[in-house]
């Protein structure tokens, strides 16, 4: 809003025949409105909201919306971001839970009446205003380390606790999450055979329509890798081959159930695709645990490397004596967060190759379902959105896309 000067408020104010409060608020209402994107609140204020939690439990418990001030007064190298997209990932609800691997440190900084945690790793933000030789007012950035807490409508993070993604030709939901995901599939897929993958090279996934699955099937395809894909099968047949067409479409090989998967024949179908065994698989990424990475891993060819880096079950890996001995099979976990905080220039690297490719066409987006927050929002709204991501069957991941806030 356009200010109004303390002595022409003043004079208008001592001409006014009605109570100076309600002359007051007409004067204004008669000035131009400058239209901004976040709300603006006195002295220069910026209003803000944030979901937090201040004790673990079920988002539908414990999450609630925080309305707070950030001064216009920012920190040194510090930048005013304001939100444009975050996704719901797995990890951000087990972190509400108190079942991921590492806690969060409960603050009041934000004025919460008690300690509190701002949940979302993952989010891409504007630049509003600050100071800084890496990011400018417009820019895109986002959080060069996990723990950032993206679900509010703005922040207030020094220069180096972000990294500037190259806006043109993305979507924010695009850069607001190729941090997790791909990332992930990215680094599995380079990182984990030994020796690395090359051209021809096979690989097989459990959990294959997840994100971090269909960025595995699409960098495959890219890098000449040849993939087996499991999923889980729908509630019809028709429903079913759908979905592994969808993946096909991507670049899968093959696609098949966790039924399939589990049958005796199983195994002479894939020695067919790999040429009798003599093309040996020479790397597993799971994501389920339990039968379904216990057959993955009988399928591995020698030295081959199984990689876990989740547990949709919940029941434990395990491991056959008999492949470490013979087979010499590696098992590993893959942890996103030791990687991306560990290295922000490797971060950094992946990401901007990844959004290349977005750009290029040559990457498509995971299934999102749009979550709309803007300043009237209700918390309930956000709340039950965070709650769904732990149901069944979903047209995609829910990301918070920001509007008017």
């Amino acid at each position: 809003m356009t200010s109004l000067r303390p002595a022409r408020a003043a004079d208008s104010l001592s001409r006014c025949t009605v109570r100076p409060a309600q002359c007051l608020r007409t004067r204004l209402a008669s000035f131009p409105l400058t239209q901004r994107r976040h709300k603006s609140g006195p002295y220069g204020y910026t209003q803000a909201k944030s979901l937090v939690f201040s004790k673990f439990g079920e988002p539908s418990d414990v999450l609630r919306l925080h309305t707070h001030s950030i001064s216009p007064s920012l920190p040194s190298s510090s930048l005013l971001l304001r939100a444009l997209a975050a996704p719901i990932n797995p990890a951000d609800v087990n972190t509400i839970q108190g079942t991921y691997g590492v806690k969060p440190s409960f603050s009041p900084l934000i004025g919460t009446t008690e300690p509190s945690v701002i949940p979302g790793n993952e989010g891409v933000f504007e630049v509003v205003s600050g100071s800084s030789a890496t990011a400018s007012k417009g820019d895109w950035v986002i959080p060069a380390k996990t723990g950032f807490g993206t679900w509010r409508t703005h922040a207030v993070a020094p220069a180096d606790a972000v990294l500037r993604v190259e806006r043109d030709g993305l979507t924010p939901v695009q850069a607001g999450t190729v941090a997790v995901n791909p990332c992930s599939a990215y680094r599995m897929l380079r990182d984990y055979a030994d020796p690395p993958l090359r051209e021809g090279d096979w690989f097989v996934q459990n959990g294959a329509n997840s994100g971090v699955g269909r960025a595995a099937i699409q960098l495959a395809r890219l890098w000449g890798y040849r993939s087996i894909n499991v999923v889980r099968a729908r509630d019809s047949e028709a429903a079913t081959e759908a979905l592994k067409q969808e993946l096909r479409g991507l670049g899968a090989d093959h696609v098949v159930t966790e039924d399939e998967f589990q049958s005796r024949e199983f195994r002479d179908q894939v020695k067919e695709w790999t040429r009798g065994g003599r093309e040996g698989i020479r790397l597993g990424l799971n994501c389920v645990g339990g039968r379904s990475a216990q057959t993955m891993a009988k399928l591995l060819g020698a030295d081959a490397s199984l990689v876990t880096y989740g547990g949709m079950s919940r029941q434990p890996v395990a491991l056959p004596t008999g492949l470490l001995i013979f087979k010499n099979i590696k098992f590993v976990g893959f942890w996103l967060s030791r990687w991306a905080d560990g290295d922000s220039a490797a971060k950094a690297q992946t990401v901007n190759e990844i959004l290349g490719l977005v750009r290029d066409g040559k990457f498509k987006d995971t299934p999102v379902v749009d979550v709309p927050w803007g300043w009237d929002t209700e918390e309930s709204v956000l709340r039950e959105a965070v709650q769904g991501t732990l149901e069944g069957f979903r047209k995609g991941k829910g990301v918070f896309v920001f509007g008017e806030t």
